[in-house]
């Protein structure tokens, strides 16, 4: 049995390995023709009234001056310092 030497084998190695990787480049039909359906159908899915804008009524629950000093507390939640988050929360032995 004699063994050829000039074969080549790299080469021939790499064209193989080239071709099975753009296998997957391949067009996929099947699969484009439902591309972002899952998307769309949970967007959907999330919208209760699609005319929302055009309603004129305001909302119903609360009103502007309650509205404007919840904003306020809560943009102001973010400068002032709490000063209860420095205590320890919970000691040694377990208590509070």
């Amino acid at each position: 049995m004699t063994i050829r030497r000039n074969f080549p084998v790299l080469p021939v190695s790499l064209v193989l390995l080239l071709g099975a990787t753009l296998q997957g480049c391949s067009s996929t039909p099947r699969f484009n023709d439902h591309f972002g359906a899952a998307m769309r159908a949970n967007l959907s899915a999330q919208v209760i009234n699609p005319a929302a804008a055009a309603n004129a009524n305001p909302a119903i629950g609360v009103d502007g001056a309650a509205a404007h000093a919840a904003q306020e507390r809560y943009q102001r939640s973010f400068k002032d310092k709490d000063a209860s988050a420095d205590r320890l929360l919970v000691n040694g032995n377990g208590a509070q």
